[in-house]
């Protein structure tokens, strides 16, 4: 039986949400890092771990969606000085771990408390490593593009949550399994895998600076493009 239309545009949208942002957010690619920064602690804390950044994957981009556009605004910025200022944190964090020595890390996460470990969830296993500014800048752009109408809020609204749920579980399995991942790979290639998906969140982190870079450039009278 075909849906009706609530039902179609609010799966639509939920499949919109979960394409845009799975591609920058790259769970997959993300593990070996987030193993590497909870080197110090248990496999039951790190699947508690997981489970929170996954949680806090889904408010950051659910909240991003709905309010995001309004908070930047309230403040005076603009979608390219965010891409600016969290892709220069992205690339910190990238080049530290590039330039580590083993596997470990300065912002890695070591045995805690569990306030401790909540924090740490946050940052920076969830924002910025997880989701960046380049995905929240994807979500606030989503968001900005929802109907003005009661009705149509309501739809986009419930399609990005459960775009941002799916993506909160592709999140959470590959984070969760992600031992039982370097395990299989033997320590070289953990090793690899790790300086690999470093340098492409380094890369990562530098086309967020230029997208943002580029974008306030252009707002120069006069700036023209090559």
């Amino acid at each position: 039986m075909p849906f009706d239309y609530p039902t179609r545009a609010v799966v639509e949208q939920a499949l919109l949400v979960f394409a845009a942002l799975f591609p920058i957010v790259n769970p997959v690619g993300g593990a070996p890092v987030f193993l590497a920064l909870t080197h110090g602690v248990s496999s039951t804390e790190r699947a508690q771990l997981a489970r929170r950044v996954a949680v806090n994957a889904l408010v950051l981009v659910l909240a991003s969606a709905l309010v995001g556009g309004y908070v930047i605004e309230f403040f005076g910025l603009s979608v390219p000085v965010i891409q600016v200022g969290g892709g220069l944190l992205v690339c910190s964090v990238a080049w530290n771990l590039l330039r580590s020595e083993d596997t470990q890390s300065e912002v890695s996460v070591t045995a805690q408390s569990r306030a401790q470990l909540a924090a740490r969830a946050f940052y920076p296993l969830t924002m910025p490593l997880t989701v960046g500014p380049g995905s929240i800048a994807v979500a606030i752009t989503l968001g900005a593009a929802a109907p003005r109408t009661a009705t149509g809020w309501a739809i986009s609204a419930l399609g990005a949550a459960a775009g941002a749920g799916l993506l909160a579980l592709s999140i959470y399995f590959p984070f969760r399994h992600a031992e039982r991942l370097s395990r299989a790979l033997g320590r070289t290639g953990t090793v690899v895998l790790l300086r690999l998906s470093a340098f492409i969140l380094l890369c990562i982190g530098v086309q967020i600076v230029w997208s943002g870079a580029f974008a306030l450039l252009a707002t120069i009278p006069g700036f023209r493009p090559r």
